[in-house]
């Protein structure tokens, strides 16, 4: 391992390579770098380099900025908030330092994303960063990812059923937090298509933990009714919430584009993160039930 600091000379470089054994009698190297005019294009950085490489075989992996880079996965679902600590790793800052610098209304301007703020455009996936990494290159690198994701099919999509970018981003993260299992994603989506459709509430729970701040073990009544007027509560305020809640992966966005064709309008989730998909309000009530008796105690 051989670090560059800012900065340094090519023959402060030598010195390094030199004094971690990587290369042996220097004169060589150095003639040929100043002779391919190489001697002032090595870049700064952390390397990882074999003993007794051929210097040409150095020299290129300094030119070419190969450093040594750390992975650093974001899965789907996560808020800003739960991305702060991967994100502070990787760029050597703290979660409190990311998360601000993250969060706020302004942030869609600043990085000309559709919604309200960053929530549901840093694309999750695992990215290498090298050690040190700036928190805005990190952000450009997954919003790009999120851009990548928008092919012109689906581009075309999305325009074919009506809805906003930043509605279809927002409907995929409440699939996202709804969907145990990718398969029932299109089915989950294809309940709220029917509901924005007739106009009826979504009812979604995962909008309600958004406004309360986060998960919690039961959604109690009490607790919804203390954020009624919230825009992100589903079971008060009419259609989308203004923003993502999470940021959904390809599947979940997928779902939102290309929900199943079914008359599904609620749906209960069991113990094992399936879902009991039912068409009328007396259905879902019997599904209710159904889970409830299936739950240890049958209560």
């Amino acid at each position: 391992m051989v670090t560059i600091p800012d900065g340094a000379t090519f023959v402060e470089a030598l010195d390094s390579l030199e004094a971690r054994q990587v290369i042996g009698r220097r004169i060589f190297i150095h003639a040929y770098a100043r002779m391919r005019d190489m001697d002032h294009s090595i870049k700064a950085g952390t390397y990882r380099i074999e003993r007794g490489a051929p210097f040409r075989h150095v020299l290129d992996i300094l030119t070419t900025g190969r450093v040594v880079t750390h992975p650093m996965t974001i899965p789907e679902g996560l808020t800003i908030e739960g991305m702060a600590s991967r994100i502070a790793v990787a760029t050597g800052s703290d979660s409190a330092t990311v998360a601000d610098r993250l969060s706020g209304t302004a942030r869609h301007a600043e990085w000309d994303v559709p919604g309200p703020g960053l929530e549901g455009y840093l694309f999750p996936d695992t990215y290498r960063f090298a050690e040190g990494v700036r928190i805005e290159t990190v952000v450009t690198t997954m919003i790009q990812a999120y851009r990548d994701y928008w092919t012109v099919e689906r581009r075309s999509r999305q325009e074919d059923i009506g809805l906003t970018e930043r509605e279809v981003v927002t409907l995929a993260s409440i699939i996202q937090a709804e969907a145990v299992f990718t398969s029932e994603m299109p089915t989950i989506s294809s309940v709220y298509h029917n509901r924005l459709r007739i106009g009826m509430l979504l009812q979604a729970d995962p909008t309600v933990l958004y406004a309360l701040g986060g998960h919690r073990p039961r959604l109690l009544y009490a607790a919804m009714d203390s954020v009624a007027d919230h825009p992100y509560n589903t079971y008060t305020q009419a259609g989308l919430p203004p923003g993502a809640i999470s940021a959904p992966g390809a599947a979940a966005l997928d779902a939102a584009l290309w929900p199943a064709d079914t008359g599904f309008l609620y749906f209960v989730a069991r113990r094992n993160g399936e879902h009991i998909f039912t068409r009328t309000l007396r259905e879902h009530n019997n599904a209710r039930t159904q889970v409830r008796q299936e739950s240890p105690g049958g209560r």
